[in-house]
Parts: C-alpha cells; structure tokens; sequence
C-alpha cells in the first residue's frame, strides 16, 4: 500500500501559518512533501517560518494575505494561479479574537473585526480556492475551528459564534462540493499553548478552571494539532467530508 499520507506534488496553502497551530501544520505538510505557501498578514514572519522549513529540506514560500481583506484574498489567488497553477490544499487557520469580556460589552469593532476574519474570510477563501479545485478536478479543504463553536467560552462570545459558523460552513461546502471531488472538513482544537489563546492560559484562575474540564489535564502543544490535520488533508481520509475532528484532551466529553 502506498503512503496513505504522502503529499508529494501538492501544493498547500496555509493560513496564519507564521506561528502557533498554522506553524505546526505548515511543517507537517512541507514535511510529507508538499509544497508550502506559508501565509498570515505580515510577509516577515511567513518568510522565518518559510526559510526555515526549506532548510530542513522541505519546499515553501511566503505569502502575506490579510484574509479580513477581500482585495488581498483576490490578490492571493491571482499569485498562486500564476505561479503554481493549481492549489491542491487549502488550510484556512488565519483567526481573529480582538475581545474578551462579557458578550454584552462587545462593540462593534470588535464584532466587525472578528466576523470579516473569521466567518467572511474563511467563506470567500473556500470560495476562491473551491473555484481552483473546481477547474482541476478536485482538492481538500480543512477549516480550524474550535470546541467553543461546540460550547461556548466563557468571555468569548462573538468569537465562539463565529467558530459555529465556520462548522456549518464546512458541511455546507462539504455538501455541495463533494460531487467536484472538493472534500472540507474541520478541526476543532482544544486549550493549546499559543499566543493566540494567551488571554486563558496567562491567567492562573481562568487555566485552572479551564484545566479542570480538561481529562488529560493539561495544555495542547500545536504540535498535537497538525496530525489530524494531515489525516484531513492526505488521501488517508479519502472518504471523509463534511465532518469535524475534535482535539481537546477530552474536554468536550
């Protein structure tokens, strides 16, 4: 049997991938052999991430897209239809949570903010993308979502809606793509060590309570999060569409 995760001639574009999960997953994949575009909004930091998967021999580039930007989303796929002409995998990993606070508190900046990054970049991303697999016969999209679109965080509100929104996004795109060879589906990540999740795991009342819910007792790495994502995006999980993969440590249990 052939490897069943082997991404040699893919090519992968992974959004906010210059840390936390997006890194960890970039890595992954370049390490399977596929051709990275590492993207989040500032070309620095993709390039770090980009020149360091090269020089352990893997293959990657940088991309910087602000996917909260409908004209940079345009722009991206305008580059990888000129530079690589296909797009085999999508990882839609780029996210917004500028607030944290009671949900009737929320302005509508930040309200703003997090739904045009979150729930209209990551539609219009798989729009873009779909159209591209679409033309070449197919390809997979993987979405990041979050156990708080399951269950809400507290203090979380308008991001833990949009995380909902982005699992009935999934199967609403799994659902209608499916007959192009088109398959989507989504990761649901638990408490991991980032900066993104820093608002809950640099306070020790919030850790300790978030850690109490949590069966294995502790804090993902992003690490732990990029194999289940390989398992979605390789031929492993050929027939599998439309469906979320939860790593939380059991939390949601």
């Amino acid at each position: 049997m052939s490897d069943l995760f082997d991404l040699n001639g893919k090519v992968a574009l992974v959004t906010g991938a210059s840390r936390g999960i997006g890194e960890s997953i970039a890595r992954l994949l370049a390490s399977q052999g596929a051709h990275v575009i590492v993207s989040s909004r500032k070309l620095e930091g993709c390039e770090e991430v980009a020149a360091s998967i090269r020089n352990a021999g893997g293959s990657a580039s940088a991309w910087a897209c602000h996917v909260g930007d409908m004209a940079q989303i345009t722009e991206t796929f305008s580059h990888i239809k000129e530079s690589y002409g296909k797009l085999d995998i999508l990882v839609n990993n780029a996210a917004a949570n500028p607030y944290f606070g009671h949900i009737l508190d929320t302005d509508l900046g930040a309200y703003s903010k997090t739904v045009d990054v979150n729930i209209r970049g990551y539609f219009f991303m798989s729009v873009e993308a779909g159209k591209l697999m679409r033309e070449q016969g197919g390809g997979v999209i993987l979405n990041t979502a979050s156990v708080n679109g399951v269950v809400p965080g507290d203090m979380q509100g308008i991001y833990s809606i949009t995380k909902a929104a982005v699992i009935s996004m999934t199967k609403s795109f799994a659902k209608e793509c499916g007959p192009l060879n088109i398959r989507v589906n989504a990761l649901l990540p638990g408490l991991t060590d980032t900066k993104f999740a820093s608002a809950l795991t640099s306070n020790d009342a919030i850790l300790k309570k978030a850690l109490h819910q949590i069966p294995l007792g502790r804090v993902a790495d992003p690490d732990e999060m990029a194999g289940a994502v390989l398992y979605l995006v390789s031929d492993a999980s050929s027939y599998t569409t439309g469906t979320t993969i939860t790593v939380d440590g059991g939390m949601l249990a």
